[in-house]
């Protein structure tokens, strides 16, 4: 039985498929995902793979191609994974480290790239030329299809829309080092940073807030599950916080609007997939306030945390050359 793999990795978990030939998932996996260096992430891949082989009594030598999508930045020609701001791991020899296990067409892409490929094919973006995947999650990435061509750029990295700056004052600072960028306010490890720059401005006190009754009285403990959850009981101060990220938010997908005039826009991530009320509406009230072009409809992806692993599929089935 011959088989393609796709494998996201993520700053917080790797994932594994494998697939027939036709991208139906036989079998998949998710580990979180190991932080020392750039060679443990391979093996933790290469590990999985073989994990999987072994539940389908199938051997390296079944493998037929294989599709990676990966946080960036990534370097194409090489097969890199370049010092990834969310995973500091150094630089990640994915592509060559893996052909060699197993000895075919290795095919690298940032993983919204992958996404929007995985839309295209099997979710709500099939039958379209123009359209943007973004997500909303430990960071804030994007995937551009326009006129049917799969935007790359020169290291491919062509989609960087998480680095576009939403703070011309650049209050804060990203993980990749630069300032005012869209990740460092709105991704999960940029609405608490973002939330206590908010509390300052307002005057008020963490600790004498509601908010703390939330997170045991220590601004430490506020993630953006606390966050969420008080928005979900109807806590006042954190769907105030909420609208600010939706502001941002908006400005953000008016940017993508605006760059590259799609029909469909879907989107995904952890930050999205479970707190979908609190993502989508502001967005949809406040981005025909920023964007030039006619909005294109807005919607939670179909293929939920599953849309990159589907990409990676497209990506492994396509490199079979």
């Amino acid at each position: 039985m011959s088989i393609v793999l796709g494998i996201d990795i993520g700053a917080t978990n790797v994932r594994v498929a494998a697939a027939d030939l036709n991208g139906n998932i036989l079998l998949k996996h998710s580990e979180k995902t190991v932080g020392k260096s750039g060679i443990d992430v391979v093996n933790q891949v290469i590990g999985m793979s073989d994990m999987l082989l072994g539940s389908l009594k199938l051997r390296r030598e079944d493998v037929k191609s294989i599709g990676i999508g990966s946080i960036g930045p990534i370097d194409l020609k090489k097969g890199l994974i370049v010092n990834p701001p969310n995973l500091r791991v150094g630089v990640i020899p994915i592509v060559e480290e893996i052909r060699k296990c197993f000895n075919v067409p290795v095919r690298l892409l940032n993983d919204c790239v992958a996404a929007v490929l995985g839309e295209k094919e099997f979710g709500a973006g099939r039958g379209l030329d123009n359209m943007v995947y973004i997500t909303i999650s430990t960071g804030i990435g994007s995937g551009v299809i326009v006129d049917g061509h799969l935007l790359l750029g020169k290291d491919g990295n062509a989609h960087e829309m998480g680095h576009t700056v939403v703070d011309k004052d650049g209050l804060l600072t990203c993980g990749c080092g630069r300032r005012g960028h869209w990740e460092a306010y709105c991704s999960g490890r940029g609405i608490v940073s973002y939330s206590r720059i908010l509390l300052k401005e307002w005057g008020i006190e963490f600790e004498k807030c509601s908010l703390s009754n939330y997170s045991q009285g220590d601004i430490s403990k506020m993630t953006p599950e606390v966050l969420f959850k008080a928005a979900k009981e109807g806590d006042e101060l954190a769907l105030k916080i909420l609208d600010k990220v939706g502001l941002l938010n908006a400005i953000g997908f008016a940017n993508a609007i605006n760059a590259y005039d799609p029909e469909l826009i879907t989107v995904g991530g952890s930050i999205a997939l479970y707190n979908s009320e609190f993502i989508l509406k502001p967005i949809m009230e406040h981005v025909s306030e920023y964007a030039l072009n006619r909005l294109p409809e807005i919607m939670i992806t179909p293929l939920g945390g599953d849309i990159v692993l589907y990409g990676a599929l497209v990506a492994a089935i396509e490199s079979d050359f």
